[in-house]
């Protein structure tokens, strides 16, 4: 399998209705974190953000956020962003629209309101034409400049590391995921990629 650790421009310019990447100026990345909260692990990456005067935005699915409250409050006291990332973690193209969008919504309840449009990114990145339609009216629809493949057990840590930072450049919206598949890459990659950056002058902020 081919990994596309970093989105071709030609998939940012034909699907110009998701937000691929942040402003570059002064160097800032925005560091993005998926599928939380999860007890151990959301809380280690709040700890190295911390660590780093670091802010990041977390997709957020739902039902975890039921079942963690006190995770998720963390989230928002120390000065992220909680996003939608649906309720049941729902692939949109093996779910009806109107079934996927009463699981947004469920979500998005459960999520402080925002000054603009609230933001949503669709698990695995799938969403059929119908439901974008609809979710592009009511969110901004948030993607990736870089994957970091943490999840990916067939990808050694290092690796994801490395081509993590390798693809990283000011602007960047990077991908990283607190759920348990990608603990072990996340735990070898985030300290590091921190810690490289940080060392550039890199600002982290969330979106």
């Amino acid at each position: 399998m081919r990994r596309l650790f970093k989105t071709p421009t030609l998939a940012k310019w034909y699907f110009a209705t998701y937000e691929w990447q942040g402003k570059a100026h002064p160097p800032t990345l925005y560091l993005t974190f998926d599928d939380g909260p999860i007890p151990g692990l959301t809380e280690y990456v709040l700890d190295l953000l911390l660590e780093y005067k670091a802010k990041a935005t977390f997709f957020c699915v739902g039902d975890n956020i039921r079942k963690h409250p006190a995770i998720f409050g963390r989230i928002l006291a120390e000065g992220h962003q909680a996003a939608n990332h649906t309720y049941h973690h729902l692939n949109g193209a093996k779910t009806p629209t109107q079934a996927y969008l009463q699981n947004v919504a469920l979500c998005q309840a459960l999520l402080p309101a925002s000054p603009g449009k609230p933001l949503f990114r669709p698990p695995y990145g799938r969403l059929t034409l119908a439901q974008q339609k609809v979710l592009q009216i009511h969110y901004r629809l948030i993607m990736w400049d870089v994957l970091s493949y943490d999840f990916d057990a067939k990808l050694p840590p290092d690796a994801c590391w490395v081509h993590s930072q390798r693809k990283s450049c000011p602007g960047s919206i990077v991908v990283f995921h607190d759920n348990h598949k990608a603990e072990s890459s996340l735990r070898y990659a985030l300290p590091r990629f921190l810690a490289h950056f940080s060392a550039r002058s890199f600002q982290f902020a969330h979106l």
